[in-house]
């Protein structure tokens, strides 16, 4: 499988404190991997250091074989909002703007004309069954509904990697599980990788893989992988990732545009916006 994402031997220290201790993760294009650990295992730290985010204090991260880790602040702010989508807890919509707006956001940060990225963020709606919601505002939207908005802008402008974390954990059930069918199969529709961080099993089932992690360690990953060993490069290694921090200004969204969601027979099904929808 072709390496997307890829953290190499990363080092995260706070003072005297190790928050990552030499971990390493390989995510493969059109992969799903959930992260699971205990609160403080470091599963924070490393998403930020692989969402560019943050920088870590030794290894490497690289996105389609390109190192983002000695990028500029700049630089990796950009990469943000065009490589990389998020889906936050509680979906994190600016309140005073409606739902197209909100998913057109990233591309106007982007430089795409209002008009333009409004038309291009309601093409959304239909496949993702918002249709007729585009101008409610979040206040007016079920939970449910505020977090397919949220898919929808995560994917906007095309991502290679969409991280997610505990996209489900202010859902009920039966929601929730509707709303992680729909973000995994939207993910792989559109060839993006996604990355999950949840303490839910139940959530962890539907992706490809998953990766425990403790003390800033891998202990397991169950799927088709293992742990990269310390200074591997090589293929075949995994590591973690960790819930989002404060994610900072909304020039950092990055988002994209095919989404999938599956057909009669359960399979994902190929949606283009404004074509199947």
């Amino acid at each position: 499988m072709t390496a997307v994402l890829e953290g190499f031997d990363l080092v995260k220290r706070f003072g005297a404190t190790v928050a990552l201790g030499g971990v390493a993760l390989r995510v493969g294009r059109g992969e799903a991997v959930a992260i699971m650990g205990p609160s403080g295992s470091g599963k924070s730290t490393l998403l930020h250091c692989l969402a560019g985010i943050m920088k870590p204090d030794g290894g490497e991260v690289h996105l389609l074989g390109q190192r983002i880790d000695t990028m500029r602040e700049r630089e990796r702010s950009a990469l943000r909002r065009t490589r990389f989508g998020f889906v936050f807890q509680f979906g994190q919509l600016l309140p005073e703007l409606p739902a197209e707006e909100n998913v057109a956001l990233p591309l106007m940060l982007g430089g795409v004309s209002r008009g333009d990225a409004v038309r291009r963020a309601r093409e959304w709606f239909g496949p993702l069954g918002l249709g007729g919601m585009e101008g409610r505002r979040p206040g007016e939207l079920s939970g449910g509904q505020a977090q397919r908005v949220a898919i929808a802008r995560a994917l906007a402008t095309r991502p290679a990697v969409v991280f997610a974390d505990e996209p489900t954990g202010a859902l009920d059930q039966a929601t929730g599980h509707d709303t992680m069918r729909l973000l995994v199969e939207a993910t792989r529709g559109n060839d993006a990788s996604l990355v999950v961080v949840t303490h839910d099993p139940q959530v962890a089932r539907w992706c490809d893989r998953t990766v425990e992690v403790r003390d800033g360690q891998v202990l397991a990953s169950a799927g088709y992988g293992a742990p990269l060993p310390p200074g591997g490069h090589g293929a075949g290694g995994y590591g973690d990732s960790g819930d989002f921090g404060d994610f900072g200004d909304f020039g950092d969204f990055g988002d994209s545009g095919v989404s999938g969601v599956s057909g009669a027979d359960g399979t994902a099904t190929r949606i283009l916006p404004g074509v199947n929808g």
